[in-house]
């Protein structure tokens, strides 16, 4: 296992959080879902999802935090180094794969801090199967009511976005913003969705 690699991984997505005030928090929010993680995957790390994706990186899954590691690679990497594109959703139902066994052998409670944990589990909101969303609704309300109280503000953001990708599951059994990316054709209820320009992953964290 390269854990030199996967701490250093580690290091630059989760800086330290612990004693930060919620202003703090949120610029970190927009870092991580605002493009801002970017150009630092691009130069730091450049092949590093192609040798997850190759099947490499495997034996980081033997570990909580290196499980985590691998996850992020394989979810989020993608969706940075492959922005609107279909190699962006490529390594979904693998990161997806994980987080379920984590979750179920005690990978994920093993995590010491909500934002791990958050996207530890974050495979199961980016899935279009109702199921997953719904346990991703859960498992970020449950951190809501355990987070410290001045975390919670965040967090209860984070739970509602949960529960904003459900709803659209629900509505439209899929994600529509990524039907250009990936050849569907959109029905005119999404259209009409996709026009509004309201959609769950571009809300800003509350300030």
């Amino acid at each position: 296992m390269h854990a030199d690699e996967f701490e250093e991984l580690l290091a630059f997505w989760f800086p330290e959080l612990s004693k930060v005030d919620h202003a703090r928090i949120v610029r970190q929010f927009e870092w991580w879902f605002q493009g801002g993680t970017d150009s630092g995957i691009g130069d730091r790390f450049p092949r590093l999802l192609d040798r997850a994706a190759r099947g490499e990186l495997d034996d980081w899954s033997q570990r909580p935090r290196s499980r985590l590691a691998l996850i992020i690679v394989l979810d989020q990497f993608s969706r940075s180094l492959h922005r609107d594109t279909a190699r962006a959703f490529a390594q979904d139902d693998r990161a997806l794969a994980l987080a379920l066994e984590g979750i179920e052998n005690g990978h994920y409670a093993a995590l010491a801090t909500p934002w791990e944990k958050t996207f530890f589990f974050l495979p199961l909101a980016h899935s279009e199967r109702l199921a997953h969303l719904e346990r991703a609704v859960a498992l970020a309300e449950e951190l809501v009511e355990s987070a410290a109280p001045q975390f919670r503000r965040i967090l209860e953001h984070s739970a509602s976005q949960a529960r904003g990708h459900r709803d659209v599951i629900t509505r439209f059994g899929r994600h529509p913003h990524r039907n250009a990316a990936l050849g569907r054709a959109s029905t005119p209820d999404e259209i009409d969705y996709l026009a509004r320009g309201q959609l769950v992953h571009t809300r800003t964290p509350p300030r």
